[in-house]
Order: C-alpha cells, then structure tokens, then sequence
C-alpha cells in the first residue's frame, strides 16, 4: 500500500471530522431581540420593550442578535423571520371607539389600504422584513388613565398602564426570540380619568396617549 495515500486520506479524514466537531459545537442556541431605533432614533443601550408606537407612522426598528455556542454573538436581523400577533394577555377593549379590539397586525405588502377606510381586517401595526414596525390605520391607543380621581383643584398628571399590546418575535433556524411588547399611541386617548365623570377635572385636556404619546 502506497503510504503517502495512507496519509493523505488519514489527513482528510481529520480534517473533515474536525470541521463536522466545529460545525457540532457552533451552533444557534438562542435570538436576543431588542429596540435598536425609534423614529429612526437610535436607542442606546437597546431595550427589549416594552416600546410604544407613539403617533400615527412612528416607527421602531428592532434588531435581532444570533447567540452561539461557541459565545459568539452574530446581528441576524437580515436572516431572520419576523412574525406579530396581538398579545393574548391583552385586555379585549382599547381607548379608541369605534375600534374597540385590537385586529391582528399586517405585514409589509398585505396592509389593507387606508383609503378604503373602515371596516378593517388587519392593520394599526405594520412589520417588514426588516424588523421596521410602523404605526399605520386605524389609529389606537393602548393606554389608559389610572391617576387618582380630585373634583376640585389641580388634576395629578396622568398615570398610563397598558390595557393592550403586540407581540413581535424573530426566528431562525428554528429558533425563536423572546417577545418584544409594543403597546399603541397612535389615536387619541381619553381626555380625562374615565372615571371622573362630569364632575372630575381633567387630567389630560391635550388627549395625550400614554407616556411618549405624540399624537
């Protein structure tokens, strides 16, 4: 037997098997997903929500980091999958008549056309391919007052809790990120504590919607 072949093959042989070790041990273990950018704003250092679309086209640009075995940590926001849904732990109403349930989101190419005006099918939340989410009709807000009740004197500055939200997530290769939340901001919410009556003081004369609200 010719020994320089035996070598040679032997040598392959390693070479291969080490690849197929390194392939082994280099693997995608988990997605860390994060708010990177609002209203193409970069955020610093990145959040993981939850981030609200405050005003009609806001926008929120997420990012999706590929966490490896190997410890490397790789930006896969190009590679991975987006997907939205209403949170299921959401409240069933939202502070917008007529649109008193959140509607599933829609992604970038399916949106229903705004001028076609009400009913909508899907819409408010708008995902791309990009991880781009954008604030689009109908317009929502998420937030509801919860400030103490006073019917006289100077009304408390509004305090926001989210009654509704998405959910948005990214995969790939299996596997999936961990949620980021976004409450909506892009309607008007309440112009007082609802439950002050007419007798309460207003609290929120601007109808603000939650804490970053801009519309």
């Amino acid at each position: 037997m010719n020994c320089s072949r035996v070598v040679a093959s032997l040598a392959c042989a390693l070479l291969v098997f080490g690849l197929v070790g390194c392939g082994a041990t280099d693997h995608l273990q988990s997605i860390t997903l994060s708010v990177i950018a609002v209203n193409g704003s970069p955020v610093s250092p990145p959040q993981a929500g939850p981030a609200s679309l405050a005003g009609m086209s806001s926008t929120i640009q997420l990012q999706a980091i590929g966490n490896y075995s190997n410890t490397k940590q790789v930006d896969i926001s190009t590679k991975v999958t987006y997907n939205a849904y209403v949170d299921p732990n959401s409240d069933a109403t939202v502070n917008s008549a007529p649109y008193d349930t959140l509607i599933p989101p829609c992604a970038t190419g399916s949106c229903p056309n705004p001028t076609q005006g009400p009913p909508y099918t899907s819409g408010t939340l708008e995902y791309s391919p990009t991880g781009l989410l954008t604030a689009i009709e109908p317009a929502v807000c998420t937030w509801v007052d919860t400030a103490p009740v006073v019917t006289v004197g100077t009304a408390p500055a509004p305090s926001w809790v989210i009654i509704g939200e998405y959910a948005v997530t990214a995969t790939y290769g299996g596997i999936v990120s961990q949620p980021i939340y976004i409450p909506i901001g892009s309607g008007a919410g309440a112009s007082s504590n609802p439950s002050l009556g007419a007798a309460g003081v207003d609290n929120n004369p601007s109808e603000a919607c939650g804490p970053s609200s801009s519309s």
